[in-house]
């Protein structure tokens, strides 16, 4: 028998187990209680170290599986970030290209502005020049016209004279 005073140190699993049994049941075949009651106390240590066992495998598992949502969601959160990334540089690229855009349109409509106003200038030049060559023609015109006149006027006078000489 075992002494009570020193702790045994029961082996685990089926061998345990067995041992248990088989103290358990010497202990009921000689009336004995304490192996039986040492063979049950065996075997509850037994279950309760395989029972351990399992809740640690499980919250092995259960540690490994957090851990892998863990990774999941710091991906996808990663994920998240360089979308958000990618877009907001695709956003920028875009701003630029349109200011860009905006930037030659504007120039453009700077020179047609400018060619538009040159194009403006030059037929308020060349209307001028026309005013005053119209208007040179109309002086000289006035200045025939004054001359032929005076012509005419000094024939009529002439003939004037020719008829009535005296009154002059």
């Amino acid at each position: 028998m075992t002494n009570p005073d020193i702790p045994q140190r029961t082996r685990g699993g089926l061998a345990g187990k067995l041992a248990g049994r088989v103290k358990q049941a010497a202990g009921s075949v000689t009336g004995n209680e304490r192996p039986s009651r040492e063979g049950r106390l065996q075997q509850a240590q037994v279950e309760a170290e395989d029972d351990a066992a399992v809740a640690a495998q499980r919250a092995g598992q259960a540690e490994a599986e957090a851990q892998l949502e863990a990774e999941r969601t710091q991906n996808e959160i990663e994920r998240e970030r360089l979308e958000n990334d990618i877009a907001a540089r695709e956003r920028e690229d875009q701003i630029e290209r349109d200011r860009r855009e905006a930037e030659r349109a504007a120039e453009a409509e700077a020179r047609r502005d400018k060619q538009q106003s040159a194009a403006r200038e030059q037929l308020h030049e060349r209307g001028a020049d026309l005013a005053e060559r119209a208007a040179e023609a109309e002086r000289v015109a006035a200045a025939q016209e004054a001359a032929r006149l005076k012509q005419e006027a000094r024939a009529a006078q002439a003939a004037a004279d020719a008829i009535d000489p005296e009154e002059r």
